[in-house]
């Protein structure tokens, strides 16, 4: 019997961390021996640099417009830390056309050869945008991706922009299959976050899939262009990734999202941070 693919889609609020997320995520499921292939659905082209040690990877759509044919796998995908399997669909030229059509160019192309393999465990798609619309919303609306993970923060804009994407998710899940699998905190240190980012979690009808703490030792490895794992894997952030990995495995609650009105978040941010300063709503 043929081994089951889960692909799973990345969401969440521009610079609250996905890509950081994603490829220390997907180290620690490559360490577990799990064959992963990373898609970065970004125009920036950023979403395997840590994989890839900072190599700057040709993009599919870069390959495609130098190469009108004969385009080939291994000119699309590269083998970056645990053979982690990385691609980057880029965009076009600053001004032109519509970055999400890079997306749907990037997944066709890479099924029409052949990229998704029966080996495979995992394909995680990094999705741009703080919320699910056009050419962006293409792993979900077409039925590629099953799962969707949204990464937050405490702060505002980040709760706005995931219940935002709630809201998408939740109009694709009544037409499919796609569910949203949970929350991923990436912490900023906000007063009451993981209270808060719990509470949050269940108003949406999901939960609180794994609380990542915030430890200057990701931005150090950044800097070195390495994933925490392979930059310091027997760090104490390494092992939080590690047991993100493990979270993300043996997730089985799968909803439909139920999103809640701007002034129920609201309640929730007051709520939550006036806690600490003795207040009571």
């Amino acid at each position: 019997m043929a081994k089951k693919l889960r692909q799973i889609a990345i969401y969440g609020k521009g610079g609250i961390g996905k890509s950081t997320t994603t490829q220390n995520l997907t180290a620690g499921l490559a360490e577990r021996g799990k064959q992963v292939l990373v898609l970065g659905c970004d125009p920036k082209a950023d979403s395997t640099r840590l994989l890839l040690g900072g190599l700057h990877q040709k993009t599919v759509l870069d390959t495609v417009r130098d190469n009108r044919s004969g385009v080939t796998l291994n000119a699309l995908q590269k083998l970056g830390f645990m053979g982690i399997r990385c691609v980057e669909s880029g965009g076009p030229e600053p001004g032109v056309g519509c970055a999400g059509r890079g997306i749907i160019t990037s997944i066709d192309m890479m099924e029409s050869l052949g990229a998704y393999t029966e080996d495979l465990d995992y394909v995680f798609y990094d999705v741009l945008g703080d919320v699910v619309c056009g050419g962006f919303a293409m792993p979900i609306r077409e039925g590629k991706a099953k799962e969707i993970y949204i990464v937050a923060s405490g702060e505002m804009m980040a709760l706005y922009a995931a219940n935002n994407i709630c809201k998408g998710i939740k109009r694709y899940a009544a037409r499919g299959v796609v569910r949203l699998g949970g929350i991923i905190c990436n912490s900023r240190n906000v007063d009451n976050e993981q209270s808060l980012l719990r509470a949050f979690s269940e108003e949406l009808g999901t939960h609180l899939v794994y609380f990542i703490p915030r430890n200057n030792v990701v931005q150090h490895a950044e800097l070195n262009r390495k994933t925490v794992i392979e930059y310091q894997p027997d760090s104490e952030q390494a092992r939080e990734y590690r047991e993100l990995a493990d979270a993300i495995e043996t997730n089985e609650r799968f909803v439909i999202p139920t999103p809640i009105e701007s002034e129920r978040l609201e309640e929730l941010l007051l709520e939550y941070g006036m806690m600490d300063v003795g207040y009571k709503i």
